[in-house]
């Protein structure tokens, strides 16, 4: 980078302008507020990352999930719930690394503007004094020009009256031009001497300003690093965190890999098995012909099935038509 960029282009041909300075000072003050600006980017970004890590450790905690599963999908979840907290701590903590960082920020804006406050209280005195002594000059010189010209008038009067007026008026007229030649002489002497004052005044103001330029420019090297730095570090600390969390994560993933099916079915198995025997067909029972030896409902009867033969045919008695006979039994048809 090329130096003294600000002390040799911060200047104007107007000896009472301040423009190339106050163009440093706008600069330098918009500088710190852009800082501010991050600052408190930072602090929002820090109540978000808290908001959420406490909200994400709420959920960890509170609300079940899976609660219910057995052996290694168990365990899984376990390692998810834990990681997830792990997660949920991991941002919270984030969120105070940022506000420390703002804080940081904070520090160096105020540093900053402690530094050019006394640059500036310099600066100020140097410019009132420039001021004061150019305006004190200025009103020598109006002094010393209108002696001048009373001089001038002077002689014009001496040299028009030479042959008009008389002796006495003549000895008047020498008298005023050697009054005003005097005067002439005396102001002249007083112009010089706050020409030379204002040269002074200039020269320091002019080696304060070069003194205030390299300190601003130092200053503005120093923050525009330090602003850099900051957002790199910010971003770091965001992809950390990412990395942080991807790390949590692959812990549920292995574990997740160590989840097996056939364990867990098994698992289930062994635990809530109830038998291997499933319950018998339910025999069919004739009300009227009670089968003898009949299997108890619900047990095996082995190969000899009970199956429902075929329907009997009813006997009808000539005399009685009302009536039918089948075997021993009786049916009334109504």
């Amino acid at each position: 980078m090329k130096g003294s960029l600000f002390k040799e282009n911060f200047w104007s041909s107007d000896i009472l302008s301040t423009t190339g300075y106050d163009n440093i000072i706008q600069h330098l003050n918009n500088g710190r507020k852009n800082c501010k600006e991050f600052e408190d980017f930072l602090k929002e970004r820090a109540s978000i990352e808290e908001k959420y890590g406490k909200d994400l450790l709420n959920l960890s905690r509170k609300k079940p999930c899976g609660q219910s599963e057995t052996n290694t999908l168990k365990r899984a979840l376990e390692v998810f719930k834990q990681q997830v907290d792990n997660v949920a701590q991991s941002h919270i903590h984030l969120a105070q690394t940022l506000r420390e960082e703002a804080r940081k920020m904070e520090e160096f804006r105020e540093k900053q503007k402690l530094q050019q406050k006394k640059t500036e209280l310099i600066m100020d005195g140097a410019h009132k004094q420039k001021s004061l002594q150019f305006k004190k000059t200025m009103d020598v010189k109006k002094n010393y020009e209108q002696k001048c010209r009373d001089k001038d008038e002077a002689e014009q009067a001496v040299h028009r009256s030479a042959n008009v007026v008389n002796q006495k008026q003549q000895e008047k007229l020498f008298v005023k031009l050697a009054t005003s030649k005097t005067a002439v002489e005396d102001s002249d002497k007083v112009y010089m001497q706050h020409i030379n004052t204002l040269d002074k005044v200039r020269e320091e103001w002019q080696s304060e300003h070069i003194k205030a330029c390299e300190v601003f420019e130092t200053q503005e090297c120093e923050r525009i690093n330090f602003f850099r730095n900051a957002v790199w570090l910010h971003v770091n600390q965001l992809s950390r965190q990412c990395v942080t969390n991807d790390d949590m994560y692959e812990e549920v993933r292995k574990s997740l890999e160590m989840c097996s099916i056939e364990r867990d079915i098994e698992y289930f198995v062994n635990q809530r098995k109830t038998g291997q025997t499933p319950p018998a067909p339910i025999m069919y029972e004739n009300f009227y012909c009670p089968q003898k030896n009949a299997a108890p409902p619900g047990k095996p009867t082995g190969s000899n099935l009970a199956r429902r033969g075929p329907l009997p045919v009813p006997k009808s008695l000539p005399d009685d038509p009302d009536y039918s006979l089948l075997d021993n039994y009786s049916l009334i048809y109504q």
